[in-house]
């Protein structure tokens, strides 16, 4: 990847105000919508956001796909999820659950 790519995560300014103004409420949602996608088995991290996105009908509006994928990485520092593969690139990471 070159510098001028971007990654699969980065927001617009527009989405970055959008976000910015989420309440924890709606994040807990998210984030428990990601949670639920997710198993003992690597999955894409594009396959947890479509998932988690579609089992939201209710989501905050103008809340993009690469917000839901930052979010996962929040997960995985937070220690909740195992990754592997760029988490800047949907396409190309995958998470599960942490192993016991």
């Amino acid at each position: 990847m070159n510098d001028d790519e971007t990654y699969d995560t980065d927001l617009s300014p527009a989405e970055g105000k959008r976000v910015a103004r989420l309440p924890p409420e709606e994040l807990a949602l998210i984030d428990a919508a990601l949670l639920s996608q997710v198993s003992n088995d690597w999955r894409k991290v594009a396959r947890v956001v479509g998932m988690a996105m579609l089992s939201m009908p209710d989501r905050p509006s103008g809340v993009p796909d690469v917000y839901f994928a930052k979010r996962v990485a929040l997960l995985v520092e937070a220690g909740q999820l195992e990754s592997q593969g760029n988490l800047r690139r949907m396409r190309f990471s995958e998470v599960r659950r942490r192993s016991a």
